[in-house]
């Protein structure tokens, strides 16, 4: 999958311009432009916080052509899993297994 192409994609479907998705995602502006103009893949963190402004998972990202659907409260969980810290993570995952 060409990350570049399913970002301006989903950029298109909103009218979002490369200043809005820095904006909405946390990213220099630099950081924005330069996946396009200058070709620069995005890194995994950069993935992370286009996805979270777009609204959506990595998972929904890269599914192509079956987007998947979450609820509301699966879509909070997502959101407030990826700010965690990998321990804050690991100590979760452990209290699950418990369940």
């Amino acid at each position: 999958m060409d990350a570049q192409k399913q970002i301006k994609k989903l950029m298109e479907e909103r009218g979002w311009t490369d200043y809005r998705l820095a904006k909405e995602s946390g990213l220099s502006h630099s950081t924005a432009t330069n996946m396009f103009n200058r070709n620069n893949a995005p890194t995994l963190p950069t993935l992370e916080a286009v996805c979270r402004a777009f609204g959506i998972t990595l998972a929904q990202f890269f599914s192509e052509g079956n987007p998947l659907e979450l609820t509301k409260e699966q879509q909070t969980l997502f959101a407030r899993w990826s700010s965690l810290t990998e321990r804050q993570k690991n100590l979760l995952l452990e209290l699950m297994d418990k369940m």
